[in-house]
C-alpha cells in the first residue's frame, strides 16, 4: 500500500485558471492540467523569487519534493507554450493556507490578501 500524500501547503488560488492562444476558436478537448501546487511552485520560486529551499519551507514539504512538483509545472507551460495548447489549473494535494492560520502559520498571505499587519 502506497504511502498517503502529504498536503502542500498553499497560500492562494490563481485569479484565472484557464490560459490558452487568443487565435484559436475551436478549444481543443484535452487542455494540459496544472494542479494548484504546481502553480504554486512557479508562484513562489519565479514569482516571489524564493530558492527551492524556501519554496519548500513555506509549502512544508521536502526541497526534493518542492524540485519535482516545479519541474513537472515547467514542462506543463512549455507544452502550451510550444504546442499553443490550453492551460488550466485544477486540483492537487493542497490545503489553503487561510483555512486555518494558525495551524499553517502563514501570516505574510494572510496579511497580504486582506490588507492588514498581524
Amino acid at each position: 500500500m502506497p504511502r498517503p500524500r502529504k498536503w502542500r501547503k498553499v497560500c492562494g488560488l490563481p485569479q484565472v485558471s484557464l490560459f490558452g492562444p487568443l487565435n484559436k476558436r475551436n478549444y481543443e478537448t484535452n487542455p494540459v492540467i496544472m494542479t494548484v501546487d504546481e502553480y504554486e511552485t512557479i508562484r513562489l520560486i519565479d514569482w516571489e523569487g524564493m530558492t527551492q529551499e524556501e519554496c519548500a519551507e513555506k509549502m512544508n514539504v521536502a526541497r526534493t519534493t518542492v524540485q519535482r512538483i516545479y519541474n513537472d509545472a515547467r514542462k506543463k507551460l512549455s507544452e502550451t507554450l510550444v504546442q499553443g495548447k490550453l492551460l488550466r489549473i485544477e486540483g492537487g494535494d493542497y490545503k489553503l493556507c487561510d483555512q486555518d492560520p494558525q495551524l499553517y502559520g502563514c501570516t505574510r498571505c494572510y496579511r497580504h490578501r486582506h490588507g492588514r499587519r498581524l
